[in-house]
């Protein structure tokens, strides 16, 4: 393997953390507070409603039951649109957003139903406003739970972000599919799985070990 190659492959390491992690903290951005509105206005919400509930919930389904792959192909004109370009590693994030932000908000929404009803009582019993409930409160409690949510995003986000080297979406996917599929240079595309395989797992293993230092069950 030459100094070209090696140096190859450490951009293309870059460019897949890039793309990693700006997708999932924009999409934290996005999710994180569509999570909190389909739970405060769900069913056993602090104030439901149906109306906002249906329509937040429609449209996260739909986009959920789109594959990446072809959500990626869709979604071509508005990523030319906002970054000038529907290939590298930038319009990559493109569709990483909108596909991370309905997954963010459902596990966001997940979280916070399963915080226990009695800590939501006695907050609410000693004058807690719904905001108040919600900062302090169920995000509060809720963290662990968030934390695995934000592990596991990271780890499908990072997936998706080497499927997108189809269709020129740089980072390790694209260098797989140029030499690996392409050129049929079997090595490359070994130590890119290599590579992605590592980066992953020490996505979960950090993930895993914050989450824990984060659940007060283990203390």
């Amino acid at each position: 393997m030459n100094e070209n190659v090696i140096k190859m492959l450490i951009r293309g390491i870059g460019e897949t953390l890039y793309m990693t992690f700006l997708s999932v903290i924009a999409g934290y951005i996005i999710g994180l507070p569509v999570g909190v509105i389909l739970y405060v206005t769900g069913k056993k919400g602090l104030k439901p409603n149906a109306v906002i509930y249906g329509v937040l919930d429609f449209i996260i389904n739909i986009i959920r039951s789109i594959p990446f792959l072809i959500l990626l192909i869709l979604l071509i004109p508005l990523t030319r649109f906002l970054v000038g370009q529907s290939y590298g590693s930038t319009a990559t994030i493109v569709p990483l957003v909108i596909c991370a932000a309905p997954y963010i908000a459902r596990v966001v929404e997940s979280s916070l139903t399963d915080v226990d009803g009695g800590v939501i009582e006695a907050a609410r019993s000693m004058g807690a406003s719904n905001f108040q409930i919600i900062t302090k409160v169920l995000l509060v409690e809720a963290k662990t739970s968030l934390m695995t949510g934000f592990t596991i995003t990271t780890g499908i986000l990072l997936g998706y972000s080497a499927m997108s080297g189809t269709v020129g979406g740089g980072g390790l996917g694209d260098i797989a599919v140029r030499y690996g599929y392409y050129r049929w240079q079997t090595d490359i595309m070994i130590i890119t799985v290599i590579l992605l395989i590592v980066i992953f797992q020490i996505i979960q293993s950090v993930g895993t070990r914050i989450s824990a230092h984060f659940d007060h069950r283990k203390r």
